[in-house]
């Protein structure tokens, strides 16, 4: 998800912030210099039982040191959540188990603060109607190691150097230019962080102890939030900034790599994704078979994760549809590229790309529209699928042979062809024979601001995506991210 300034709900949420500053005081993950061969295995999980509908806008969050030590592989769970995956953080003394999203999209980690009552989040029907799990809330009260960061720690000037007129650290008397020269002797001011979609979060920069299985991470840093507009979960940012979880764990010169499991596993308590960091994630015997696109680097977004779409391919034409300039490189303005981003659930491509693509995919597939599901969910593609028995497992199999293959290439001759399942999506359960699947693709809206396209995590399901920030490149391949999670011990059973 990228971060984005918002004005009107900016105002809103700074003054909610400023009036709430005392709070807590709490912390969060990131950084610093590798060591040798050290790598961390943890886990994804994925918990959700109904796919969101599509947002109005395009762009949803980009957002994001401590001396590495010999590590031992660790596992954990990414585990899935309605639109993402949750990775589980262990802070404070003694520790608390706190579940956020994985998102490449952005640097800031954060956790809400508080408890249930003291928690404010702003238009969340997740809280409203089912209030915040204790696993989802980090209570800095009950920590005896959490403690607030200083305003002349690099952290607070990463947080708070933004181009945000509204920016809380200025309203209270350090600017972003006396925080980089760390001259300012306050506490670290509360900030305002935005994204995208309109979402918008504050709190404090807080430190605290971050425990793995194997070691200790002492002043990890991360947002300690006590309001936020419409984002009742916290985040785990593995950007390449100096906020980053991977940054703060000593991986960002190494990489990481991640194996979503598809959406059939939500709720799914006996299998969890693998992510690792470090080395392995890199080793020659698990990257010979990728395909590697190298990273674009512009000076807007030096902490994003983009790279370079060359054309996509429908079915079996032999000619790929090439797509516009921007979706391969950077204007003037350091705008443009296609980010990939884990906080983003659907891919977004920008007009008139995307009617393109829209137009070459109703021209091969024959089954009637589902107008009514398309104006409900807002999905630009949906068809009525016969589904003899209303087995839906039956379907799921030959997903290829009902609907078209889509396959992206990248610079570099990288080439991933979408597996079953990544492209259409069933949005409800069959009935009467026929079951309605849509396209889970859309329209990069405002797409000549930031990114032309955003790569997102549904289209990454069952591909192995592998982050070389070494060798600046990022590799694909398509393959079964069950068996995957079983090689990491990650599979106890269906």
């Amino acid at each position: 998800m990228e971060p984005k300034t918002c004005v009107l709900f900016l105002f809103l949420l700074i003054t909610i912030l400023l009036n709430t500053t005392n709070k807590t005081q709490a912390i969060l993950p990131k950084n610093p210099s590798s060591s040798s061969s050290s790598f961390l295995v943890l886990t994804l999980t994925k918990s959700s039982v109904s796919l969101p509908t599509p947002k109005s806008q395009t762009q949803e969050r980009i957002k994001k040191p401590l001396e590495s030590s010999s590590v031992d592989v660790v596992m954990e769970p990414l585990r899935e959540v309605r639109d993402g995956y949750l990775i589980t953080l262990n802070i404070g003394t003694p520790p608390q188990a706190v579940q956020v999203y994985m998102d490449t999209g952005s640097d800031l980690t954060w956790v809400p603060c508080g408890n249930n009552l003291t928690f404010d989040c702003i238009d969340c029907y997740d809280l409203k109607s089912n209030n915040l799990k204790s696993s989802l809330i980090f209570s800095p009260l009950h920590s005896s190691s959490s403690f607030r960061a200083s305003c002349a720690s690099s952290f607070c000037a990463e947080i708070h150097s933004s181009d945000n007129p509204f920016d809380p650290c200025a309203i209270a008397g350090c600017s972003v230019s006396m925080l980089l020269k760390s001259t300012c002797i306050r506490p670290c001011p509360s900030f305002a962080y935005t994204y995208g979609e309109g979402g918008l979060v504050s709190g404090i920069l807080t430190r605290d102890i971050l425990k793995a299985r194997t070691r200790d991470v002492p002043r990890f840093s991360f947002g300690c939030v006590t309001s936020t507009y419409h984002e009742p979960i916290g985040i785990a940012g593995f950007g390449r900034g100096l906020l980053s979880l991977p940054s703060q764990l000593g991986f960002l010169e190494k990489g990481f790599s991640h194996c979503f499991l598809p959406f059939k596993f939500v709720n799914n308590p006996n299998i969890s994704s693998p992510l690792i960091l470090g080395a392995s994630a890199l080793s020659i015997n698990l990257t010979e078979s990728l395909q590697f696109t190298p990273m674009l680097n512009t000076p807007m977004y030096p902490n994003s994760y983009y790279i370079g779409l060359e054309s996509i391919t429908i079915g079996t034409n032999i000619t790929p549809t090439q797509v516009p300039l921007t979706l391969r490189q950077f204007d003037s303005q350091g705008n443009g590229g296609m980010l990939v981003d884990s906080g983003t659930t659907y891919t977004h491509l920008p007009n008139p790309f995307y009617s393109q693509l829209l137009t070459t995919l109703q021209s091969t597939i024959t089954y009637p529209r589902a107008t009514e599901t398309e104006s409900r969910t807002g999905f630009d593609l949906c068809y009525k699928v016969p589904c003899p028995n209303n087995n839906l497992t039956s379907l799921e199999n030959d997903v290829m042979m009902i609907f078209p293959s889509i396959t992206f290439h990248f610079l570099n001759n990288a080439t991933l062809l979408l597996p079953q399942g990544n492209s259409f999506y069933a949005m409800s359960a069959p009935s009467d024979g026929y079951v309605v699947q849509c396209l889970l693709f859309q329209n990069m809206e405002d797409g000549d601001y930031g990114p032309a396209g955003v790569f997102g995590s549904f289209q990454q399901q069952n591909v192995k995506v592998v982050y070389d920030l070494e060798k600046e490149r990022i590799g694909f391949q398509a393959m079964d991210c069950v068996l995957e999670a079983a090689s990491h011990g990650l599979n106890q059973g269906s």
